[in-house]
């Protein structure tokens, strides 16, 4: 059998790589393929790669580290200065808020003492404050009308300025629609007309100048009912002198405090200086100041009017005899009747119509038993035919107080009171200042 030669072009292969490897007696040999030589390559470059990686990481690394330290630092910065940015905000919210609360809780307190200080003021009206009206006859004063409560209904004594804020904004009825207390951040959820959620501080405006119109309302109410009380004690106190001027008799001008101090006698606090115009701070205390000088004239027009008198000595009876020229039931002829008189039984009760000093208590020719009380600025009455007398010349009596007891004594035809009115030493008729003391009760109390 022929063998072809080996190195035919055709059939030529390729020789593997023999690696041999000799120590000492020992021989080893290893064929190098050419998957070898590629694995290796491959280990070669990849641990090149990453020498090379690594020089460059170890030469950037301070450039890269910089970089995002840099880098986080700014992020750091931006968003502290929006942390900061906030943190103003809301201190600035938190501070307008709590300052425009404080605000507005002053004014309220504020409100609520001048409406303290109206009720104190009011208290003095008497029936001006509590209702009705009162109606005179004969085009005299105007009639008074009892003044209005004021719409929010508070007392200074009651809640302070929170508990009047939210009463005046409606909160805590159970039919208000109201919006939280002032006094935290949230108010509740709001929403504009796009549906967005209102911001805390426009809420905060929002509810306060609600608040500050409610409080600018109550207050001009509470001007208003000052000045209304102003005018209904001087339209009472005008009433008042222009009834009792129906008498014929001119009650004293009011007093200023000063000479009423001037008046007062030695043993009390003395007190003195030169007079100077009070500190007004505002409208309301000017107003006050009125009040308190249109009360104060209305109180010494009442002390006068009470002083006058003007009850009846003997209200259960009946009037048998008035005042003026009449015929005489002695002698039959004109004559003067004094004063008028009361059918009045044996021992009826005869009360003084007014305080005053007693200056007569004894027989007085055809008067009998009869009584004189001196009233001051020169207003006198007389009691006559009385059957007991009860005072002596000298006693100080009040209004009301029994004085003695009816009769028949002097020049008298029967049973009877004899009751004069003298201004100044004149009889005047007494039917004068019964009729005024009917017109003026409804103006003592």
């Amino acid at each position: 059998m022929s063998v072809r030669p080996a190195n035919g072009g055709f059939g030529k292969r390729r020789q593997n790589h023999v690696l041999i490897l000799a120590s000492g007696d020992k021989v080893r040999h290893m064929t190098v393929r050419p998957w070898m030589v590629a694995l290796g390559a491959s280990v070669i470059g990849v641990f090149g790669i990453g020498y090379l990686a690594a020089t460059t990481y170890l030469v950037l690394r301070d450039d890269l580290i910089g970089g995002t330290i840099a880098r986080q630092a700014r992020m750091q910065h931006e968003y502290e200065d929006r942390i900061t940015a906030l943190r103003a905000l809301v201190d600035r919210v938190t501070s307008r808020q709590l300052l425009d609360q404080q605000i507005v809780e002053e004014k309220v307190e504020k409100l609520l003492q001048q409406q303290l200080a109206l009720f104190s003021r009011s208290g003095k009206v008497g029936a001006l404050a509590e209702g009705g009206e009162l109606v005179e006859d004969a085009g005299q004063a105007a009639a008074v009308r009892a003044t209005e409560p004021l719409a929010y209904g508070k007392s200074a004594a009651g809640n302070g300025g929170a508990e009047a804020i939210e009463e005046i904004m409606g909160i805590g009825g159970e039919t208000s629609e109201a919006p939280p207390p002032l006094g935290a951040l949230g108010y509740g959820p709001a929403f504009t007309a796009k549906g967005d959620q209102e911001p805390i501080s426009d809420q905060t405006d929002r509810i306060f100048s609600k608040v500050t119109l409610s409080l600018k309302g109550i207050e001009r109410e509470q001007m208003a009912h000052v000045l209304q009380l102003t005018s209904s004690a001087s339209r009472t106190s005008d009433a008042i002198r222009t009834i009792v001027e129906q008498t014929g008799f001119t009650l004293p001008a009011p007093t200023t405090t000063e000479a009423s101090n001037a008046a007062s006698p030695a043993d009390e606090t003395a007190i003195g200086g030169p007079f100077v115009e009070p500190q007004i701070e505002d409208r309301f205390d000017q107003s006050l100041a009125a009040l308190d000088s249109a009360l104060l004239e209305l109180e010494q027009t009442r002390d006068a009017a009470r002083k006058l008198p003007l009850a009846n000595p003997a209200p259960a009876s009946d009037i048998t005899s008035n005042f003026g020229n009449r015929l005489d039931p002695f002698l039959g002829r004109l004559a003067l009747h004094a004063g008028i008189d009361f059918r009045a039984a044996t021992g009826t009760r005869i009360r003084s119509t007014a305080a005053g000093t007693v200056t007569m208590a004894g027989p007085a020719g055809g008067y009998g038993n009869m009584i004189e009380i001196d009233h001051g600025n020169g207003v006198a009455t007389r009691y006559a035919h009385l059957a007991v007398i009860l005072v002596s010349t000298g006693d100080r009596v009040t209004a009301d107080e029994v004085i003695g007891k009816s009769g028949t004594t002097g020049r008298s035809t029967g049973p009877h009171l004899h009751y004069e009115i003298r201004l100044n030493g004149q009889a005047v008729d007494p039917m004068r200042f019964l009729r005024a003391g009917v017109k003026v009760a409804g103006y003592m109390n």
